[in-house]
């Protein structure tokens, strides 16, 4: 059996990854190809998962729904062509009788769709938890959106009810349940998003030492330019918090140039004590490109700027306070809509200077930690998923 593994993201290719190295532990695994819509598929060649095409970086990073600017400078880049070169692909993969995994939005669950074979779809990108809670709808959501009754419109519904499409996998429990109301072939497995990380310490609050997260994001050079707005959330906090020892530590992506982000701690005032660490007014920075899982589970609450990374932080019971940036990814649209999906574990600034304020906030009210804890695991789950979502595969979509 061939399956294809189709995503639009660098978080969507990581999520991919997850569930096909569980494929991969089993002996029926099948013969796995993947195709990223998005970027050049470095998360797939890094396990050695053959390519169905090499992939073409965009300006707007796979961002174009929040931008106008953002999908006329990928169609300056060629991006209708990329689209047409990715369904004819899909096209034959389907004649010869693979079958699809989407992997993210509507744009791999149209292409599956249009493969004319079977597929399953894994919905990365969307929560009933941006119109909704358990208790109903929210104020933001509007009177067309209760209208269509979810954040999944009528049209991507229509998608993954149709008979081709035998099963979807969305990223919690209260989408899940939403979608169930429709003839949608809904299994609640879970979010991969929170499987391999490492053990974490708790969301209780914190006594004397004060361990913060930051995190810039993965798009260069987006990522720098939200670096810079942290580093002015740090030192804006220096001499707020007498009470508290604070360590900051900073989670790198390993595409990005480390170099960069050094060169603007240093522009900042901030001084190399040892390798990579950097010390200001008797506070340190420890910046990493290879201790990412290590660092989510030391801190007690994060600095963000970042889509994922955030997503799994605020998973483990932890709280993060973000600052909107000028994109294309991390605008105040899209921390408004991390602030719907992660609900009170997301505390939004206005600018940098606010951090200090929202941490004194957290810090003055020691009830509301344990109250972010229980939000962040119910709105991500719990770890496994990947494992049952690639169990069902063998079980039922490709024995």
């Amino acid at each position: 059996m061939k399956l294809l593994f189709l995503s639009n993201g660098h978080g969507e290719d990581e999520i991919a990854i997850r569930i096909i190295k569980r494929l991969q532990s089993s002996p029926h695994c099948p013969d796995i190809t993947a195709l990223p819509l998005v970027g050049n598929g470095y998360a797939y060649t890094r396990l050695g998962i053959p390519l169905l095409d090499q992939g073409q970086k965009m300006p707007s990073g796979g961002f174009i729904t929040r931008d106008a600017k953002q999908l006329w400078r990928d169609l300056r880049e060629g991006l209708l062509g990329l689209t047409s070169r990715q369904y004819r692909l899909v096209r034959n993969w389907g004649q010869d009788g693979g079958k699809i995994v989407a992997v993210g939005d509507i744009l791999p669950l149209a292409l599956a769709w249009l493969s004319e074979t079977d597929y399953a779809f894994v919905g990365t990108a969307k929560s009933e938890y941006y119109l909704r809670d358990e208790q109903g709808w929210l104020d933001s959501s509007s009177m067309i959106d209760r209208l269509w009754g979810s954040y999944y419109y009528p049209w991507e519904r229509w998608l993954m009810a149709h008979p081709r499409c035998r099963g979807v996998f969305p990223r919690d429990s209260l989408t899940s349940k939403i979608l169930q109301q429709w003839s949608i072939p809904v299994v609640d497995g879970g979010n991969p998003m929170m499987d391999d990380l490492l053990p974490s310490i708790t969301g209780d609050f914190p006594q004397d030492c004060l361990t913060i997260l930051l995190l810039p994001g993965s798009r260069f050079p987006e990522s720098l330019h939200n670096w810079q707005q942290i580093l002015a959330a740090v030192t804006a906090m220096s001499g707020r918090f007498p009470d508290y020892k604070l360590e900051f530590l900073a989670a790198i992506a390993p595409s990005l140039p480390l170099a960069s982000f050094t060169a603007a701690l240093t522009s900042q005032g901030w001084v190399e004590h040892s390798t990579n660490k950097f010390i200001c007014q008797e506070v340190f920075i420890t910046i990493s490109q290879t201790d990412y899982a290590e660092y989510l589970g030391r801190c007690h609450l994060a600095i963000a700027m970042a889509g994922t990374a955030t997503e799994q932080f605020v998973g483990l019971g932890k709280p993060a306070i973000t600052i909107a940036g000028s994109g294309p990814q991390f605008t105040a649209h899209f921390a408004t809509l991390q602030q719907r999906l992660l609900g009170c574990s997301i505390l939004l600034g206005d600018s940098a200077e606010s951090v200090p304020d929202k941490l004194e906030y957290l810090l003055q009210n020691p009830p509301k930690w344990q109250e972010i804890a229980v939000n962040g695991r119910q709105r991500m789950g719990s770890a496994g998923a990947s494992d049952r979502i690639a169990q069902w595969l063998l079980g039922n979509f490709c024995p």
